[in-house]
């Protein structure tokens, strides 16, 4: 974050993570930053939107830090809040092992370098294939930009998730067709022991096997909440899957799939939710190109 002596912290927290989210604040007091500390009920979902108060504190900070239990990352007070100049991470759902092992441990100079990479690629195409175990989903990304959440967050106004590392892009709404299997991780739902198939037609999701795929489809409401809001890409080597999505979509050699919304990066959906869905080893094609060989990058 590139912390200095003088700027304000904002430290956003829910009841579930409000322990871990003092850590940075006494931390940020040891850095000279006029740390403040905003503890707030969890939100119901990822997506979901902050207190009015909250967002309000957000636009205000040279600093934020969003430890919370469901994301704040797709949520139109985040977007503000960086439009002011903040330099804001979001860490839905850390744990103190997050702190210590896995994806934080990375050399993010590296991953930096590799995520901005990728991006080119998502960048400059139009149409992204995914194969995996005899499933095929295709969408389109064409005139849609790119996010590199690097976990490097010096200069005003960038933001992404903390540990970190990954590459996305909202495909083009109505675009999706095909099915695609599930076999990591759902945002709130944990670890899929039995992987999910899900079928998307016309952009939406519109069936989800198994247990898991019922209680995705739950989160996801009967409206927006259904339609294919992201595709990214996981660019940090030394990420685990461990259930929290936060670090199982960052995990190289893997790919994911979120519902939702997406106007904060790009799309057009607002639906007050945002559920990611992590994939192992796929085969990925940008415009043909084989780009992904079994979560190998071959760009």
């Amino acid at each position: 974050m590139a912390a200095r002596p003088g700027e304000s912290l904002l430290v956003v927290t829910d009841t579930i993570k409000e322990a871990i989210g003092r850590s940075f604040i006494l931390a940020g007091r040891e850095l000279g930053l006029e740390s403040v500390h905003v503890n707030m009920s969890p939100r119901q979902k990822s997506g979901e939107e902050p207190p009015l108060i909250v967002s309000e504190a957000m636009r205000a900070a040279d600093i934020i830090m969003c430890v919370t239990e469901h994301s704040l990352t797709h949520t139109n007070a985040r977007k503000q809040a960086v439009a002011e100049g903040a330099r804001l991470a979001t860490m839905p759902g850390l744990t103190l092992d997050m702190l210590h092992e896995g994806a934080i441990t990375a050399d993010y100079d590296e991953v930096q370098s590799f995520t901005q990479y990728v991006s080119t690629y998502l960048d400059k195409g139009k149409e992204v294939v995914i194969e995996k175990e005899g499933t095929r989903l295709t969408f389109s990304i064409e005139g849609r930009d790119a996010i590199s959440s690097t976990g490097v967050f010096r200069e005003k106004s960038q933001s992404g998730n903390l540990p970190s590392g990954e590459s996305y892009i909202a495909p083009v709404e109505g675009t999706a067709e095909g099915t695609i299997v599930i076999d990591q991780s759902i945002a709130g739902l944990g670890v899929v022991t039995d992987p999910v198939t899900l079928t998307i037609s016309g952009g939406r999701l519109v069936k989800a096997s198994g247990d898991k795929g019922a209680e995705l489809l739950q989160l996801l409401g009967t409206g927006d909440g259904r339609l294919l809001c992201e595709f990214g890409i996981g660019t940090n080597k030394s990420a685990r899957v461990t259930g929290n999505v936060l670090e199982d979509e960052k995990v190289y050699s893997t790919v994911h799939v979120a519902f939702g919304s997406n106007r904060t990066f790009g799309g057009t959906i607002d639906a007050g939710v945002h559920i990611d869905c992590v994939v192992s080893e796929p085969n990925v094609w940008i415009d043909g190109m084989f780009v992904m060989d079994g979560g190998r990058w071959m760009g």
